[in-house]
């Protein structure tokens, strides 16, 4: 057994990132404000490439001993997964894991399910497990940009910006709702969660999402539908919501608040924000300007999404290729994966050094 000398720095909670404290998202002062993909300003019509150089990620603690135990043994869990069931639904067949599951399976996301199983680890394990067979049973990867498309041709949801945290800034804007209700929305919905989340800069594992009610009245989505998106994002999303943030609500849809209130955890409810100032929640030069920002953003399909589904792809490209090149370890940092100054997993041995500890 190793002395505590020897050990190597402990793992963190949120945010994990091996050192005591968040690192910053890899921005200087040197990156403008808001660069979008193509270069547009007014109109802006592209995503912005990086945070604000002011945003950083909020601090996180370090694990205590029983946490970091408890932590390697699901890491241990985990890598001996051989085969899991591909539907929910009996006779249950079951496939390996493939490359991007086992990418999915990074360091930081082990310690989210842990964190929202309260560090119970036989609930964490089933929380990991009903989510890769749900991921594999929702069909997500068969949500491709052409198919989901259709759904966001009057920018309904936009993907824009960084919150003064870092987080990337997903908007929804119902008055701007264009199909009738259908799953399809609802696949949309988790296309563009998943989406953000390869958006985020190292050291960020958090979204924010930005909805403005105004002119939303009779657009919002159904109860129904507002508690399944509930469900997937409380079940299989989790510590992902960073902030919601809600504006201009009419006296209407406060209604349909009060029908699915009941269906938020109190984590969610505590992240969810009405009518403040945006402006000190997200940079006015990272902010649109019908939210109070300076950003006078407009949506054109055809550029928006070309240049937003191409950036997705690109660091989905640059990760795995990040991922191959460590190892294919399960258990790997997000913050190497993200393009941070922090070595491989698999290629320092970290984790495993603590494992054998």
């Amino acid at each position: 057994m190793a002395t505590e000398a020897s050990q190597p720095p402990p793992l963190t909670d949120a945010h994990s990132n091996g050192t005591l404290e968040a690192k910053a998202p890899q921005t200087t002062t040197a990156i403008p404000e808001n660069t979008s993909v193509d270069g547009s300003t007014t109109p802006m019509l592209t995503p912005i490439l990086h945070p604000s150089p002011t945003s950083h990620p909020a601090p996180s603690k370090p694990l205590t001993a029983d946490q970091r135990t408890k932590y390697l043994s699901l890491l241990t869990t985990t890598k001996a997964w051989a085969l899991l069931p591909t539907t929910s639904k009996s006779p249950l067949p079951t496939a390996p894991l493939s490359d991007p599951e086992r990418l999915w399976l990074t360091r930081e996301c082990l310690l989210r399910y842990l964190r929202a199983t309260k560090w119970a680890l036989p609930a964490a394990i089933t929380r990991l497990q009903t989510t890769l067979i749900w991921r594999r049973e929702y069909g997500l990867a068969d949500f491709t940009p052409e198919y989901i498309s259709p759904e966001n041709e009057t920018g309904k949801q936009v993907q824009l910006g960084y919150d003064i945290h870092g987080r990337p800034c997903l908007y929804l804007n119902p008055s701007r709702q264009n199909t009738p209700r259908s799953e399809k929305q609802i696949q949309h919905l988790v296309f563009m969660l998943e989406a953000s989340i390869t958006l985020m800069p190292p050291g960020v594992e958090t979204m924010a999402i930005l909805c403005n009610m105004k002119q939303g009245a009779g657009k919002q989505p159904s109860v129904g539908q507002g508690r399944q998106f509930l469900s997937i994002l409380q079940t299989h999303y989790p510590e992902r919501l960073g902030r919601a943030l809600v504006m201009n609500v009419p006296w209407v849809v406060w209604g349909f608040f009060k029908l699915i209130n009941p269906f938020i955890d109190p984590l969610t409810k505590e992240k969810m924000r009405f009518d403040e100032d945006l402006r000190v929640l997200v940079p006015p030069m990272q902010l649109m300007k019908e939210y109070g920002g300076d950003v006078a953003f407009e949506y054109r399909h055809d550029p928006y999404w070309g240049a937003f589904c191409g950036l997705v792809e690109e660091r989905r490209k640059a990760m795995m290729e990040r991922w191959v090149e460590g190892g294919k370890v399960i258990g790997e940092s997000e913050f190497y994966l993200r393009g941070g100054d922090e070595q491989s997993v698999g290629k320092t041995g970290e984790d495993e050094a603590k494992e054998g500890a």
